[in-house]
């Protein structure tokens, strides 16, 4: 049913021995040992998600892409039981949960009395945040899904079905807690997981489970968790906001002070411990230095375009446009003084010609794309990069202090909220607000986020205290063709973006959650039985 999927990286923390080799009881025995044994949990158990299912459920479903051949299913709202990003995301959350359940039962079982008992724990607690974040995942698309914490018994045991939604959210914030009280206030080393970032998590899941069971208005005592955890991460972890949004996306910028949680990637490791998502993003191979780059047909929304104010930083560093500048990436083009022959020049963003019009149909995607790889220090190849993946940064944890402070009221002008609100904002070049509503807060998280396979959970957290309203979105949202015409041939600063065709996708309760995957459903049929709380 659950596939587990183990294999080596390279270098630094990632650095590990074959899997075969762990199960010797005497391998941890150092911290060293203790701390390689958490070592995939950074990158190889979230491969399959990373790799196309994040942007497809996270974004396309979300609103933020559109296109005539990639991700249609998700764009449209259509996703079935054998979409491609049901299964790679089903089995590698599952994955996650799997090799967590391996790490915490190992270091829990085999662990030297000569290890400091705090690197101990803190290895179990880095299993039971990337296990409870697995949850978090799978109880927003799926729903009831199985609760599994003893891999084990999932060989042997065929009787395993669902288990509630409340109860499944209840196993997730137990295991933040754990993390948040385990984890060290310093990392171990540089992009592993601390306290802040459990505690940031704690106040995300508790935001979202605040409206998990209730009609119209969320629990104040889980909103007020969330303020309390988001608030405590803020001031006490040492996390600052990069100046530059644009420099956040920049490899070189890994691990950065604004970072709290990211996956971790190496281009050089074997196949699962990179980063690809640059091959199925990028407009084209010029700019990737490889024959990938196949994200000509894939761009941005009309939808989320309308949202960008012509001031904000953030559409440049997540979408690109016709004429566009780019001084950190390179591009193939043909030598006008040599015919057949290429040269390699800083990007400007190409076009298309019809007549003595220049335009382009699609808002390439930008983010995530770090070019060739003489543009990343030569750490780029075919299908691999090494840019972490944000899970979770300061500035989404401003954003959640702000909503989760907001709650239920129509309207805040709290002092702090209105500060993290703000500056994120003013980073990004708008002005400051006076006072903030929930739908400010929703819309400034979609253009922060975008890219980033956020904007689907968003609408799924509003969609457990007031579905009709996130229907009502889902619906509203304008997944059409468009042209964008630039002002200038190089280096353009304005354009005239104009709808060709308006195009609604119908969502309804019954396409609002992804299904379970054909294969599981056949391997799994208990999956069929109704849910049933888990029991603790």
């Amino acid at each position: 049913m659950f596939v587990l999927t183990a294999t080596g990286c390279s270098k630094d923390f990632l650095n590990r021995p074959p899997e075969d080799a762990i199960v010797d009881v005497n391998f941890y025995s150092t911290s060293e040992q203790v701390l390689a044994a958490t070592a995939p949990l950074y990158n190889i158990v979230w491969f399959a998600y990373n790799d196309k299912a994040s942007h497809g459920i996270g974004d396309a479903r979300g609103g933020n892409l559109m296109s005539n051949s990639y991700q249609l299913e998700n764009i449209k709202m259509q996703t079935t039981d054998v979409t491609g990003e049901v299964y790679s995301s089903w089995t590698s959350f599952f994955n996650v949960v799997a090799q967590s359940n391996m790490a915490i039962g190992n270091l829990t079982k085999y662990t030297s009395p000569e290890v400091p008992d705090n690197v101990k724990m803190a290895g179990i607690a880095e299993g039971r945040f990337m296990r409870g974040l697995a949850y978090a995942y799978l109880v927003q698309n799926w729903g009831p899904v199985p609760v599994i914490v003893d891999n084990n018994v999932l060989l042997t045991d065929t009787s395993i079905t669902r288990n509630t939604v409340e109860s499944v959210w209840e196993f997730i914030i137990r295991d933040f807690r754990f993390a948040a009280q385990n984890l060290p206030a310093t990392p171990m080393q540089k992009g592993r997981l601390t306290k802040w970032a459990a505690e940031g998590m704690l106040a995300k899941m508790f935001l979202t489970r605040a409206g998990v069971g209730v009609t119209g208005t969320r629990k104040q005592q889980d909103l007020d968790s969330a303020a309390w955890y988001a608030k405590d991460a803020i001031a006490k972890s040492g996390a600052v906001l990069m100046s530059n949004y644009e420099d956040l996306f920049l490899t070189k910028n890994n691990n950065n002070s604004e970072s709290l949680f990211a996956l971790q990637w190496k281009y050089d490791g074997d196949w699962g411990t990179q980063n690809s998502v640059q091959a199925f993003l990028a407009y084209g191979s010029e700019i990737t230095g490889f024959d990938d780059g196949w994200g000509g047909d894939l761009g941005a929304s009309l939808d989320i375009l309308k949202l960008y104010a012509a001031a904000d930083k953030r559409r440049k560093a997540t979408f690109m446009f016709p004429g566009e500048h780019y001084s950190y990436i390179h591009q193939s083009v043909d030598d006008p003084d040599n015919p057949g022959r290429k040269i390699i020049q800083e990007l400007q963003v190409p076009w298309n010609w019809v007549g003595q019009e220049r335009y382009n149909t699609r808002a390439w995607v930008k983010k995530y794309v770090v070019g060739r790889p003489e543009d990343n220090d030569g750490k780029v190849t075919k299908q691999h990069t090494e840019i972490n993946t944000y899970m979770l940064r300061l500035a989404e944890l401003y954003l959640i202090y702000a909503e989760a402070v907001l709650g239920n009221a129509a309207t805040t002008s709290d002092a702090l909220a209105l500060q993290c609100y703000n500056a994120v904002r003013t980073r990004a070049g708008l002005p400051a607000k006076n006072a903030i509503t929930w739908d400010d807060i929703f819309v400034e998280r979609r253009l922060e986020l975008a890219m980033e396979g956020q904007a689907w959970y968003d609408i799924v957290r509003l969609h457990y205290y007031n579905p009709a309203k996130a229907l009502d979105m889902l619906n509203d949202q304008d997944r059409g063709t468009y042209r964008i015409v630039p002002n200038a041939a190089t280096n353009a600063t304005s354009w005239t973006v104009t709808s060709e065709e308006e195009i609604y996708y119908p969502v309804t309760e019954s396409n609002f959650h992804l299904p379970y995957p054909a294969a599981e459903m056949s391997a799994a049929p208990n999956l069929r039985k109704p849910p049933v709380p888990y029991e603790f």
